[in-house]
């Protein structure tokens, strides 16, 4: 008995989650987070980041010293001078060279220093484009989310309207028994609700595929009960309407992402030419190398060991070494005085792009401005729809009230009812879109002053 207890226990535990995880819904700073974690643009920024680093460590890696070692090993066979008597004659000689190599930069026109503080400036770029892909995908979450939201209601609006209208047609049924109103106009009735059932199904679509979008967007490899909260606060949370577009601006030109990096690829750009012009100079490197040589006769291959000990008629195998060694130093200065126009020509194509930047840098200051004043006045406006449409469906409503009245009464036709009827529902309709549209101005808004979508 225990044991079925137990068991029927685990069964309803598991329906529960089952049930709870099917009706979960997303709220929208749960799906900017989980797209932000997910979204294949941004684990490519991230790894634009990586190389970043790694390119930082390969200029890190010009200031340190170059070590190769080599070795060599050979076998000549047939008519060879005898390292002993120096005369010709036919045997197998073996030579062993072996050495390293030591060179470091002392003085290279400052490229070293320039090209890592230029890695220092990719890293700083490639953190900024990270940014901007998350602040990118934050906004288009937003608008997806928003989307949803709209289409929910949008699906209220048509399902309550085909309500009201059902009703209205059982009522039509009993004025043209009644005889207050022609057969005519029942039918006219039933069109409109075979018209409404045609909205249900099409809001209810336009409802599935903005959830369907917002999913792909989040990278959700399962999406058929996925749901949103329903949020439709329209107030300013954050004050940003008594704001002025100057100041909107001012603050955008400190905060905006795009703006920073169109800055810092100026000042790679001015690297850049700096590394260019720095191969004008001479350069100046120093040099240690060392090296020995070991040479023996007469010595079969699966014999060659045995010089290690000296037992043929050449010297040992180390004995030669340490006398065969040799070492150098110094340093090498190079100047260049002619390449073939090739740093000349580099150093003018690094100006061509330093102008570049300098351009992109006037054009993103002139976007910014030109958007964050577009941005606000779009705002403005999308208030002032809101508003005109809520005075117009408080009209609209009461409009149709007095038609249901006189229609009831048979002092209406069907067809001016319907109009009515038409009028609120594209009143109702458009409070919703002129609603957040507002909501998503204002959420742009905020962007450009700084506040993000999420805190991440």
């Amino acid at each position: 008995m225990k044991k079925n207890s137990y068991i029927s226990f685990v069964f309803i535990t598991l329906f529960s989650l089952s049930i709870q995880a099917q009706s979960k819904k997303w709220t929208l700073e749960e799906c900017v987070k989980y797209a932000i974690q997910n979204n294949i643009s941004i684990k490519q920024s991230e790894l634009d980041s990586k190389t970043a680093l790694i390119d930082k460590k390969g200029a890190i890696g010009n200031f340190l010293p170059s070590l190769n070692a080599n070795a060599s090993h050979s076998w000549n066979i047939g008519l060879n001078q005898d390292i002993t008597t120096g005369l010709l004659q036919n045997q197998t000689t073996q030579f062993t060279s072996a050495g390293a190599n030591v060179g470091v930069d002392i003085y290279k026109g400052l490229q070293n220093q320039n090209t890592l503080r230029r890695a220092n400036l990719s890293i700083v770029a490639a953190k900024y484009q990270l940014l901007k892909m998350q602040e990118d995908i934050a906004l288009n979450v937003a608008n997806a989310f928003l989307q949803i939201l709209f289409n929910k209601e949008n699906l209220k609006v048509q399902k309550e309207q085909l309500e009201i209208n059902e009703k209205q047609y059982v009522r039509s049924e009993e004025l043209v028994k009644a005889g207050s109103i022609p057969r005519g106009d029942l039918l006219d009735i039933k069109a409109t609700v075979a018209l409404n059932n045609q909205n249900v199904i099409a809001a209810d679509n336009a409802l599935l595929i903005s959830k369907l979008s917002l999913a792909q967007l989040l990278q959700l490899k399962e999406f058929e009960d996925f749901d949103v909260v329903d949020d439709t606060d329209i107030r300013d949370k954050n004050n940003i309407m008594v704001q002025t577009p100057a100041a909107i601006y001012d603050k955008a030109l400190e905060n905006r992402t795009e703006l920073k990096i169109a800055r810092t690829n100026l000042e790679i750009a001015q690297k850049d030419l700096e590394i260019a012009k720095g191969a004008f100079q001479p350069t100046l490197q120093g040099f240690y190398s060392f090296n020995s040589r070991v040479s023996y006769a007469d010595v079969p291959f699966f014999d060659s060991m045995r010089n290690l000990i000296g037992t043929k008629n050449s010297a040992p195998f180390f004995e030669q070494f340490n006398s065969n060694k040799g070492q150098s130093f110094g340093a090498q200065l190079s100047i260049p005085i002619f390449n073939g126009f090739s740093v000349r020509n580099n150093v003018e194509r690094s100006k061509v792009s330093l102008e570049r930047s300098k351009i992109a840098v006037e054009q993103q200051d002139l976007d910014l401005q030109r958007n964050v004043f577009t941005a606000f006045t779009d705002a403005k406006g999308a208030l002032n729809a809101y508003e005109s449409s809520v005075v117009a469906l408080e009209a609209r409503q009461g409009a149709y009230d007095y038609a249901k009245e006189k229609y009831d009464v048979g002092l209406m036709n069907s067809f001016d009812f319907n109009q009515s009827q038409t009028l609120l529902t594209n009143a109702q309709s458009e409070i919703i879109r002129t609603k957040y549209d507002y909501i998503f101005k204002i959420k742009i808004l905020e962007f450009y002053f700084g506040i993000p979508i999420i805190k991440y």
